[in-house]
């Protein structure tokens, strides 16, 4: 395909996630001009006509042309040119973006999921105007993405930001060995901080749902209480180690887990003793686009039309 970048009316993003894929498409200006879900198929040859099928109506329903972004939550190898650590197991070992191009009739750009959620922040969100942008996936998974003045930072094996995968750093002993990740190690930060690893860590090995653990901690239920406490803690100390390598402007938390309010107080003052400076004012926030962040980041891999 082309590498030329061919006239456009408008943006179109597409997340693709485990469950639903959501497709949105944006103004020159950013705004959004509209967005649907629709559930994700299984099969990976029906994803790909799934997506090439959303694209095509939406472009009906705009009366124009737009170019073309996606989010998934893997990346494209530099080497082999195939989908890998995709935790949505049936894109691993595709040409996805070759697929999909084909179908379309014109290039598509792709990018991890977690990298678009963090260059939607750091455009127009809650990391608009600072220099370096860390941004936190806390949902089913666990994922980062880096942003510096703008640009994303994708690195040599396109698994920059990947601090999901690393191991929980100063683990107690009862933290060790650690849970066997789907990628073959333990104890990585994953299975510690994502939300099914805060609910089994709750609720036990079969709980998935974390969603009312909040709750029931400001209800005063001890258990609850207890299992936010050694979440925040753990988050903190992946986190230090990040601001102790990059030492970001402002890190931003999506996902599900985002919307904990306690985060925000807890994990900068417990990141602290961890990090390597006399002071610690790296600012944890929440981001400002909510569950879309990650679909309109994949539209901003694009310019904006002119």
């Amino acid at each position: 395909m082309s590498t030329s970048s061919p006239a456009y009316d408008f943006r179109i993003g597409l997340d693709l996630g485990g469950t639903k894929t959501e497709i949105a498409a944006l103004a020159p200006d950013g705004s959004l001009l509209h967005r649907h879900r629709t559930p994700t198929p299984h099969a990976y040859d029906d994803s790909v006509r799934g997506m090439a099928a959303m694209i095509g109506e939406i472009e009906q329903k705009m009366g124009g042309r737009g170019s073309v972004g996606i989010g998934i939550p893997g990346v494209i190898s530099p080497v082999t040119g195939l989908v890998k650590n995709a935790n949505t197991i049936a894109l691993n070992g595709h040409p996805f973006d070759r697929d999909l191009a084909a179908l379309l009739g014109r290039e598509v750009r792709v990018d991890n999921d977690a990298n678009c959620f963090a260059l939607s922040e750091a455009a127009d969100g809650a990391g608009t105007g600072a220099p370096v942008v860390f941004g936190v996936i806390l949902g089913t998974g666990c994922g980062g993405g880096i942003v510096v003045d703008g640009k994303v930072i994708r690195g040599r094996n396109h698994i920059t930001g990947e601090w999901g995968h690393t191991p929980l750093p100063w683990p107690a002993e009862d933290e060790l060995p650690g849970i066997l990740c789907w990628c073959g190690h333990r104890n990585c930060l994953e299975t510690l901080v994502a939300g099914p690893a805060l609910a089994r860590d709750c609720d036990g090995p079969d709980a998935h749902d974390a969603t009312a653990i909040p709750a029931r901690a400001a209800a005063g239920e001890q258990r609850a209480i207890a299992a936010l406490a050694r979440h925040a803690d753990r988050l903190a100390r992946g986190l230090a180690v990040i601001v102790n390598i990059l030492d970001p402007d402002v890190i931003v938390l999506g996902g599900g887990l985002s919307n904990m309010a306690h985060l925000y107080d807890e994990v900068p003052r417990l990141m602290a003793p961890h990090v390597f400076s006399d002071f610690v004012h790296t600012p944890v926030v929440k981001n400002r686009h909510g569950d879309s962040s990650g679909v309109r980041g994949a539209a901003w891999l694009w310019p904006a039309p002119r």
